[in-house]
């Protein structure tokens, strides 16, 4: 069983920059697959972004392209997401997620969404994001 824990949310103003951190133990690090995902009140959980095992490969909702940057530290066992320039929208429960299946890399960081694969990893409880305006 994996447990993977999120931290580093908080409430900041518009064009203002937060880190989010997330380890996950109970396996080895540098085996898993991993992203970050969010979900607004009223909306669907989405995809913000996913990393492949080796930090090689990653993929970015439009949405965040050119603001947020995911990175994934295995020496430190821990993955990241900084987030620049923030906006309103941006206000979420965001969520930390892992997945150990090598063989399904590929479709997992190519379709960086909850209901695409990614439902069959490990999920964190959430760290609040809050940006006013």
């Amino acid at each position: 069983q994996v447990q993977v824990v999120e931290s580093g949310g908080g409430s900041v103003q518009t064009g203002g920059s937060l880190r989010l951190s997330c380890t996950a133990s109970g396996s080895t690090f540098d085996g898993l697959n991993m992203g970050w995902f969010r979900q607004a009140p009223g909306k669907e959980r989405e995809g913000v972004a996913c990393v492949s095992v080796s930090g090689g490969s990653t993929n970015y909702a439009d949405s965040v392209k050119g603001r947020f940057t995911i990175s994934k530290d295995n020496a430190k066992s821990t993955l990241y997401l900084q987030m620049n320039s923030l906006k309103p929208e941006d206000t979420a429960m965001y969520y930390c997620a892992a997945d150990g299946r090598l063989s399904m890399t590929n479709q997992l960081i190519q379709t960086c969404t909850p209901a695409a694969n990614w439902n069959k990893g490990y999920w964190g409880q959430g760290t609040q994001v809050t940006v006013s305006s």
